[in-house]
This record gives C-alpha cells, sequence and structure tokens, in this order.
C-alpha cells in the first residue's frame, strides 16, 4: 500500500524538479527529469561529474524512434538490463544529458522505472556511486552524503548489483 500511495505523488514530484536515488532492474540509480537543466546539473554536483554523458529512461519506443536514429530491433534488449547507445536525430537534443552526438537509452524491467515512463518525460539513469566506487547494490551501498543530498529515496531492498550491458549500433560491448 505504501507504495501504491508514494507513486500517485510521483509525477509532481519528478516535473518539480526532485532528484530520486531509485532501483533499477540492476543496481540503485540517481536520476531526475532530464528535462530539467538545473536538476540534471545538480545530479553532476552530487557525483562530482563534469560533462560526462548520463544515460536516460526512455518514456516510451515511440519517444526513442522520434529522437534517434534506430537501424536494429531495441524491443530485443528493451525492457531489460541494457544501455542502447543510440544517435541522436538532431544534435542539440538534450545536449545538456550528452554533447556528443549519442545518448545513453534504457527501459529497466522495473516497477519503479515503468511508473516513471508514465510521466513522459525522459528521466536521467545513472549509478548512484562515485566514479571508481562500487555500484550499490541496496541503499545501505550508497554514501550518506549523497543520501542527504537528494529529495527522494525509493529503497526495495538489495539488488543483483550488475550494471547494464551497453549495446552500440545493436552490437552486445563487454565493459
Amino acid at each position: 500500500m505504501g507504495w501504491f500511495l508514494r507513486i500517485m505523488g510521483l509525477k509532481e514530484d519528478i516535473l518539480a524538479g526532485k532528484v530520486f536515488v531509485y532501483p533499477t532492474d540492476t543496481i540503485y540509480g540517481i536520476g531526475c527529469d532530464a528535462t530539467n537543466v538545473e536538476s540534471v546539473g545538480k545530479i553532476r554536483e552530487i557525483k562530482k561529474r563534469e560533462m560526462k554523458p548520463f544515460s536516460v529512461i526512455a518514456p516510451s519506443f515511440e519517444w526513442i524512434e522520434n529522437n534517434f536514429i534506430v537501424d536494429f530491433d531495441i524491443k530485443k534488449f528493451l525492457p531489460g538490463p541494457y544501455t542502447l547507445l543510440l544517435k541522436k536525430k538532431d544534435i542539440n537534443f538534450l545536449k545538456h544529458i550528452s554533447e556528443n552526438d549519442r545518448v545513453g537509452v534504457r527501459i529497466p524491467k522495473n516497477d519503479f522505472c515503468f511508473s516513471v515512463q508514465e510521466i513522459g518525460v525522459p528521466f536521467v539513469t545513472t549509478s548512484v556511486n562515485l566514479s571508481g566506487e562500487p555500484f550499490a547494490r541496496s541503499i545501505l551501498d550508497i554514501k550518506k552524503e549523497i543520501l542527504d543530498l537528494v529529495n527522494e529515496v525509493v529503497n526495495v531492498g538489495e539488488l543483483n548489483g550488475n550494471p547494464s550491458t551497453l549495446i552500440i549500433d545493436g552490437l552486445e560491448i563487454k565493459r
């Protein structure tokens, strides 16, 4: 019941620019409305990360096809534990997310992420850990100073702990 009540205010919180720590189908992430430049900047500050590109949770397959060049069957990978590195149709699209011509796109197979999709805006999805540190499989793995800087924490217990698999041009890339 608590999760259902929380979801009811999710749209308002995301569109208001709140920053979340949340579960994906792989590890815990940190994210916000990807169209909110200020919130994206807050995540960069929290992660101490300059302009290294972020990935996004796509609101729909149609949104992906409208904004990216897709020349392989993306439904083979999504929803699921994959990040598709796709070429933008417009180089300036989501420039504050990725200054180059590509963006990582995900549709995690996870109830929270499916709820985020229903809001209809892309949502930043990046691991909540700082670069070089272990991925967070549970909220207990996340540094207190990070948790203190976000607006919302969605805790669903322990996750499998494996980051998503990268797909470039329809091919799986080993990390």
